[in-house]
Order: structure tokens, then sequence, then C-alpha cells
């Protein structure tokens, strides 16, 4: 293993090992530092585990369906231990495909915990005990994020829990309560209602999912009704206390306090930077809050003649989104290389939500848009006229494009519906290279498909659709 590198990353997800990809695509020689495994959260804990379980969670699902589909089923056994083992192979399968890109693109991987001594300089504190140096002209942070807490409330990981204990708790809880209605609690609400638990949803914002679409919001909150998830919002939790066999939870919102007894909680309140104890402080490294501040090209302050400390990833605090995390990475190989690339715009990033139904955005709501002064075009189509969604038994949601007026620009998408995240890209990459509503509908869109709903909603936006 080399001492001296052209790029050494801090970190190992899918923000950090892309970057150090990208960096010996582009002729670089390349070493990743990860203390922990290959892949970080999102391959391991996040993004890829929990999108199993929902595999798993819709097919359970389809067994209470069978009257609508012609079927009766008996004497199932389900068995949610089984999906989380399921999970865990898909997620180590995945980490194994990343350790062979590593070998295949010859980056050398330092398994241990990286700190900045100078700007060129990482001090690896090695997971054997000992400790190496490593001399790189740049450094990339990726360090990731974690998740936030509640201040006062102790994670015991038992009772209480985030994300990383809840995606391999075996035992189906009974009860469970989540702090929380952003993507990962919605996710985990859905996978534990849909086996049966008795789930309730506690949201500090008047409404679950409160940064989508209020009409999206809306559609999700009815589907979970339906399933008997009890959701509430403008709710604060104010303590939590453990007990043998479960919490009690103190709720207060408009109706005063209230009481809240589970067998289990999850806190899912967001993520906090990692970025405490690295020598950001020492090298100078700029921050707000913990989240390092970076230019369009993903570089801090600190840089000089030889090279540059870089960050990317959620310790930006830019979208804590996995494939945010690696456009960033390829963005700032591609700068250090001096190759050409392109300055990303966040707010045509692709957000997506995977309970059911699926949410897919980006862009701005309708309102957003008003607020700024747009004079906005609303083009929208619901699922229930798609013959596909009709066929498929799942045409809940619809899909909502918001347009500029005067240039036709797109400003926002908003999906929810079936298998809408699948369906988003094709209107992120109208935004991206300026294609307007109108040159969607001339898109032809192949017959029966979900996707023919955003050719209608396209033509919507003209008061044209088709099926509607």
């Amino acid at each position: 293993m080399k001492e001296h590198y052209d790029v050494v990353v801090i970190g190992a997800g899918p923000g950090g090992y892309v970057a150090a990809i990208r960096a010996a695509q582009l002729g670089l020689d390349v070493a990743v530092v990860e203390e922990a495994e290959l892949g970080g959260v999102c391959l391991n804990w996040g993004c890829i585990p929990t999108k199993a379980l929902l595999r798993n969670a819709e097919v359970v699902s389809l067994l209470d369906e069978g009257k609508t589909f012609g079927f009766s089923v008996e004497g199932v056994e389900i068995d949610f231990g089984a999906a989380i083992d399921r999970s865990r192979k898909v997620s180590q399968r995945l980490v194994k495909g990343v350790s062979f890109l590593m070998r295949k693109n010859d980056i050398d991987v330092v398994e241990g915990a990286g700190t900045l001594s100078t700007a060129h300089t990482v001090e690896v504190a090695l997971n054997d005990g000992e400790t190496q140096t490593l001399k790189a002209k740049n450094v990339i942070i990726a360090t990731g994020a974690r998740a936030r807490t509640i201040p006062g409330i102790e994670i015991d990981g038992e009772r209480v829990m985030t994300y990383r204990q809840a995606i391999v708790l075996r035992d189906l809880p009974e009860s469970v309560v989540v702090v929380g209605a952003g993507p990962i609690g919605m996710e985990f609400a859905h996978v534990w209602s849909s086996y049966g638990a008795d789930v309730t949803v506690v949201e500090m914002m008047s409404r679950i999912l409160p940064l989508e679409e209020p009409d999206v919001s809306q559609q999700v909150a009815r589907a979970f009704r339906r399933r008997k998830v009890n959701m509430m919002t403008d709710a604060r939790v104010e303590a939590i206390e453990v007990g043998s066999d479960g919490a009690q939870l103190t709720i207060s919102g408009e109706k005063g306090e209230q009481t809240l007894e589970a067998e289990r909680v999850l806190v899912a309140i967001g993520v906090q930077p990692n970025s405490q104890g690295m020598g950001l402080e020492e090298v100078g490294v700029e921050n707000d809050r913990g989240h390092i501040l970076i230019d369009d090209h993903m570089r801090t302050n600190v840089r000089d003649s030889e090279g540059a400390i870089y960050a990317i990833g959620d310790v930006t605090g830019k979208l804590a989104l996995a494939h945010v995390a690696s456009a960033q990475g390829i963005v700032a190989a591609e700068t250090i290389a001096g190759a050409e690339t392109k300055t990303l715009d966040y707010e045509a990033m692709p957000r997506c939500t995977y309970c059911q139904p699926q949410v897919a955005s980006f862009g701005i709501t309708q309102a957003e848009a008003e607020e700024r002064g747009h004079e906005v075009k609303i083009g929208q189509f619901p699922f229930r006229a798609n013959g596909k969604a009709l066929g498929l038994g799942n045409y809940d949601g619809f899909v909502k494009i918001v347009a500029d007026a005067g240039s036709g620009e797109i400003l926002g998408a908003h999906l929810v519906g079936p298998e809408v995240t699948e369906l988003l890209p094709e209107l992120v990459l109208a935004r991206t290279w300026e294609l307007t509503p109108e040159e969607i509908t001339r898109a032809v869109h192949a017959h029966p498909t979900l996707s023919e709903s955003l050719a209608e909603a396209a033509h919507a936006v003209f008061s044209e659709a088709i099926q509607a």
C-alpha cells in the first residue's frame, strides 16, 4: 500500500466509493479510508435493506387482497424474521460488489478512522489498533451522517431505536410509535403495519411528509388510515419513559397533553453530520453547525497550489440522499482530475419515499412557485384513469406537473401512486435538459404503461388531457 496519493477519500458510502471509482477512472491514485462497512449507511443500514423489506411488505399486503384478484389464502405463516434475513443478504451482496469494484479500480482500502492533521495528511487509527499516515494532494470528506435524536431522550437500542437498530429487529413489535413522518418514518411504518403491528406515527408538523406537495401528503395519509395506522400531526414528543415491557410517551399538541404506550419507539426525525473529531478546526475547514461548507465543485475553503480538501454527501447538509452524494462525488473527482464536469442543481434532485403509495418529486411545489412570483400552469392526471394502473389493481394517486406559464419551464413534479419512483426520471431528464411539457407530449409513450400518465399530465398543463 502506498503512502502518497492523488486523492484520499474518508468514508466509503455512496458518495465516497463513487468518488473513488470516478477518480480512479480518470487516472488518479486513490485510497479510501473506512472504519465500518463499505457502502456506508445506504447499503448496510438504510436505502438497500429497507427496500428489500418493503418488497416483502408488498407481497404480504397482496395476500390481503385475494378477493380482488380471485384467490383465497388459508393457513399462511408469515415470518418477519425471514424478511429481515433476506434484507441482510441483499445488503451483503452489494457490499461484496463494492469491495470488488475497489479491487477492479486499483483503489486501496484502509480500514480505520481517518482524521486530518494537515490539509494533505490523513492520520488513520486502524481497526487492528495500529496507526497509518496517508499523504494526499486532495482529500474528499465523505463521512455522512447519523440519526438525529431528541434532546433529553436516550436511545437505548432496545425500546427506543433509530433506523440502525430497527433495520435488524427480527421480532415484529406488537405496537410501535414512529416519531417523525418523513421518508424513513413512513417506510418503517408501512413495513410494520403491513405485517400486522399496531402503528402510530407522531409528526411535529401539520401533515405527514411535510416537505412534499400538500395533495401528496393527503393521498398518503388516506392510504395509511385505511390500513388502520394512527397518525398524529402538530404533535411533539416531550418525554419517553422506558419500562421492562415497553415505553410510555408524553405527547403535547392541539388537544393538550396525551400519553401513548407501545412496545417499541422509532425516532426518525432526520440526521446530523458526522464531522466532529476529524480535525476540521485544526486545518481550518469552515462549517455551519457541523455541515461542511462547499462551493459548486465540492471544494471547501482549504485549498492551495497542490490541491484541496473537498466534502460530499450528508456531511455537507445539501440533501441527505444517497444519489446526491454520488453525484457530488463524481463532480469532486472530475474537478480534481481537471475533467469536464457539471454544476449540480439541488432543486432538481429527485426525492423518493418508498411506502405504499410511493412518493416521488423534484423541484418546488405549486405554492412555492407562486410565492416566487411565477405565473404557473398545473397539469395533473389521476392513475385511476390509467389502464395499466387499473390492471395492476393499484390506482390511487396522481402525477402533477408545475410549470411556468410563460416559458414552459418545468418548476417541479409531484407524483404519488404505483411505482412512481421509477417514473420520475423522465421528468428529471426533461428538467435537466430544459424540455417543456409540450415536448413531453410529443414523445410517444407505449400503451398500456404507467408512464402514459406522465404524458397525460403534460397534456393537462394545456388543459388538453386525452384520457381525463
